[in-house]
């Protein structure tokens, strides 16, 4: 009944929002970070580029692509060093935009047929380590294999993870640090001694908290995406923007103070309405699909004018979300064909979002 309250709630929002102005606090960018000797070409790109667009907020997935001195073993090759980072950390702070680096943790530790370094490094951490990744990586596949996940209940995986999370805050100087979290598939695992028989929701829920709880004895606050937090069944969402491997009731379990990035890529489904309610902050994700930038502009814009002020702040604001390099979209970004607003180009996509907001700070 409560559920059904709640989703009865986000539809009837709808009819009765309003075009306005934009005050959104959050104008972002989730990219990857550049490689070595794409770094003065990047930082160019952010001064000459994303801050007069008007991008606030940048998110750089770091994750094993920086020289660590806590934990060597699982840098990258020809990693991102403390000297490249600086230099994108002072343009950031020249034009006021938040810098927000990012792991990937609990999900995403593999990529097709390719582990990620530390379930390479460290296997013991492996939440399905029965499930070998096969030579020609295929999706569907009989494991249900997406991405390899490491078990949160591991008694040695934080003392890792928290050497990672504290290095990489402490370079980029960061107040906010993304932990990922998506399309965490693997969890509550059968065959893992630890996690057999456990609820998965409360073992999301509990590495959120950990990781939060981390995060917060040094004032800084954690940001992951939002998909394991929605119900995908009933609600039709399904099971990549939303869960239907039972985690969904992590959301009434986890820290208030954890910051939602709600992706939806092909309809601007008004769920950060849903994360409101729930009082968490949270920023609506698109990826390649202009009109749905858009919508989710106007959209989280009229959900900030016509809430109450509790819920309004929470609604933080936009980001584009682009799962390619630094150097592809610098490139695709400067092509005039990509001026158009054809469905499926991301670069597209990012300047119909930017467009959108610039056109309600002008009315």
């Amino acid at each position: 009944m409560h559920k059904t309250f709640i989703l009865l709630c986000i539809l009837l929002m709808q009819p009765f929002l309003t075009k306005a102005q934009s005050n959104l606090p959050v104008v972002g960018l989730c990219v990857a970070a550049p490689s070595v000797e794409n770094v003065e070409e990047f930082a160019q790109f952010i001064d000459n580029e994303l801050a007069p667009s008007g991008i606030n907020t940048l998110i750089l997935r770091v994750d094993f692509n920086y020289d660590y001195k806590l934990r060597p073993e699982l840098r990258d090759e020809n990693p991102l060093t403390f000297k490249d980072v600086k230099s994108i950390v002072n343009v950031c702070k020249k034009n006021k935009i938040n810098l927000i680096p990012q792991v990937n943790l609990l999900g995403h530790q593999s990529w097709e047929s390719r582990l990620n370094k530390l379930l390479e490094v460290y296997p013991e951490f492996d939440e399905t380590p029965q499930v070998k990744l096969p030579e020609n990586y295929e999706w569907p596949n009989d494991d249900g294999l997406y991405c390899k996940s490491y078990c949160p209940l591991h008694p040695k995986v934080h003392e890792v993870v928290f050497d990672l999370i504290d290095e990489i805050v402490e370079v980029f100087e960061a107040k906010d640090f993304h932990a990922g979290m998506d399309e965490v598939f693997y969890l509550a695992d059968a065959n893992c001694p630890r996690c057999n028989g456990k609820d998965p929701g409360e073992l999301f829920a509990g590495e959120v908290t950990v990781l939060s709880d981390h995060l917060n004895k040094n004032d800084k606050r954690l940001w992951i995406w939002g998909d394991r937090l929605i119900e995908g069944a009933v609600s039709g969402i399904g099971m990549w923007e939303g869960s239907t491997n039972h985690t969904q009731n992590a959301i009434d379990l986890i820290p208030k103070t954890v910051v939602i990035c709600d992706w939806h890529y092909e309809k601007a489904i008004p769920t950060p309405a849903y994360f409101s309610l729930k009082g968490f902050d949270v920023v609506a994700c698109s990826w390649r699909n202009p009109a749905v930038a858009m919508n989710q502009v106007h959209m989280m814009q009229n959900f900030r004018n016509n809430s109450t002020p509790e819920m309004s702040d929470r609604f933080l604001g936009v980001m584009h979300t682009y799962w390619s390099s630094a150097k592809n979209f610098m490139d695709k970004f400067k092509e005039e064909a990509l001026l158009t607003n054809e469905n499926g180009n991301e670069v597209a996509c990012f300047k119909e979002m930017v467009k959108t907001v610039k056109s309600l700070n002008k009315k």
